[in-house]
């Protein structure tokens, strides 16, 4: 169980720190709208109402008590340089700051953010690939080259085993889990038969993951 601090209770803020709090954290959330914590109390018992560009109110908080420190603060990019520079003043182990463009991120980074996040051009990303290429369930990039696909399986694969398929010889992918309906089985042996509506879960480049998804 992890401390996190969430500033500013826009779309993004909502659901990271819903999510968070999902996954068993402590969550505390900051707004300096008040109609915007009243709506929010009810889901995080934790929720104050405060200008965090105020140093006096970063410092009230702890914010060096958190594990990680999330400043998802929407349209209003020079209040979200502010709160990240305090933060890293006040010292705050780990700063994840919301950026929208390239130049953002690099202001960010250079006063102190530990990570910047694109949530609205991930998504996009994620949405491209996933209705480009034919038969991508879901999709995680990892490198410029390599990322994580689930698809579904080969017709002919079924019945198959994964020996007998040698994905990686054939089309320079790896497979590190199968999917059955709900159960995820991951880094299935060699022996494990192909049924009919299984999903892989693979890690290759994209160009690899799409010619085979044409045979799906």
């Amino acid at each position: 169980m992890k401390s996190i601090l969430v500033i500013g209770m826009g779309r993004f803020g909502r659901h990271l720190a819903l999510k968070m709090q999902e996954f068993g954290n402590d969550v505390m959330v900051v707004d300096k709208n008040s109609d915007i914590i009243d709506q929010v109390s009810t889901i995080f018992t934790d929720s104050h109402i405060g200008d965090c560009t105020n140093r006096s109110v970063l410092q009230s908080l702890g914010v060096n008590n958190f594990d990680l420190c999330f400043v998802t603060i929407g349209e209003d990019f020079q209040s979200s340089l502010v709160v990240t520079s305090i933060l890293k003043d006040l010292g705050a182990t780990f700063v994840v700051s919301k950026a929208k463009r390239d130049i953002q991120a690099n202001l960010l980074k250079k006063i102190g953010a530990d990570d910047v996040v694109y949530p609205e051009r991930e998504i996009a990303e994620k949405l491209a690939v996933r209705y480009n290429a034919k038969n991508i369930f879901d999709f995680m990039e990892l490198t410029s080259e390599f990322s994580i696909y689930e698809i579904p399986i080969v017709p002919y694969w079924a019945g198959e085993t994964l020996a007998s398929v040698n994905v990686r010889r054939k089309y320079k992918i790896n497979i590190i889990a199968v999917k059955s309906g709900t159960a995820l089985q991951p880094l299935p042996g060699p022996d494990y038969e192909f049924k009919k509506d299984d999903h892989v879960v693979v890690i290759g480049k994209s160009s690899d993951v799409f010619k085979l998804t044409a045979r799906t």
